[in-house]
C-alpha cells in the first residue's frame, strides 16, 4: 500500500487553480458541511475576483493541496477580528483518504503563526477530526448564520497554542 503522506504537497495557489477550486466548493453536500459560505459562493465572478485580491494579501497564506499532479484542494491562513484562522476544502473525491489531515500539518510546518483558530460546523465531523488529528483543542461555541443553509447554526470553536 503507498504512503499517502509521500503523494501530498503544498505550493502557493496561483490563479490558474482558481477554476479547478471554485468547481470544488459548488458541490451540495460540500456547501451544507462548510455551513458558513461567502454570499457569492456560486457566482465564478465574484470568486475568481474575490480569491484574487486575496493571493495578492501578504495577511493571507493561500496553498493548494496536491494529490500527485492532481489539485485535491486549498489550505490558507487568515485574519479575522484579530484571530489568525485556518480553512480548507477538500474535493469531495478525495474526501476519508487523510489527504486534509496530511495537508493541515504540512501547512502548520509553513505557517507558524499561534495561536491559530478553526471553526467547524457542529455536526462536521470529518473536519473536527482533522482539527483534533493535528493538535487543536475544542475550546468553545459561536452562533452564526450559515449561508450554505440559510439558518443559524451552532460553530466548535478549535485552538492550537504549539
Amino acid at each position: 500500500m503507498k504512503d499517502i503522506n509521500l503523494e501530498i504537497r503544498l505550493r502557493p495557489t496561483t490563479i490558474a487553480d482558481l477554476d479547478i477550486l471554485f468547481e470544488f466548493q459548488l458541490d451540495p453536500e460540500a456547501n451544507h458541511l462548510a455551513a458558513f459560505t461567502s454570499k457569492d459562493s456560486f457566482n465564478k465572478e465574484a470568486y475568481l475576483a474575490k480569491y484574487t485580491k486575496l493571493l495578492n494579501d501578504p495577511t493571507v497564506n493561500n496553498q493548494t493541496i496536491m494529490f500527485g499532479d492532481t489539485i485535491a484542494g486549498s489550505i490558507a491562513k487568515f485574519v479575522m477580528e484579530g484571530d489568525t484562522e485556518i480553512t480548507y476544502w477538500i474535493d469531495k473525491s478525495f474526501w476519508g483518504k487523510g489527504i486534509a489531515t496530511t495537508a493541515l500539518k504540512s501547512f502548520l510546518t509553513i505557517e507558524t503563526t499561534r495561536p491559530i483558530f478553526g471553526r467547524v460546523a457542529f455536526d462536521n465531523s470529518g473536519s473536527q477530526k482533522v482539527l483534533e488529528n493535528c493538535g487543536f483543542v475544542k475550546i468553545g461555541t459561536d452562533k452564526g448564520f450559515a449561508r450554505a443553509r440559510q439558518t443559524e447554526i451552532e460553530e466548535f470553536i478549535y485552538r492550537l497554542d504549539i
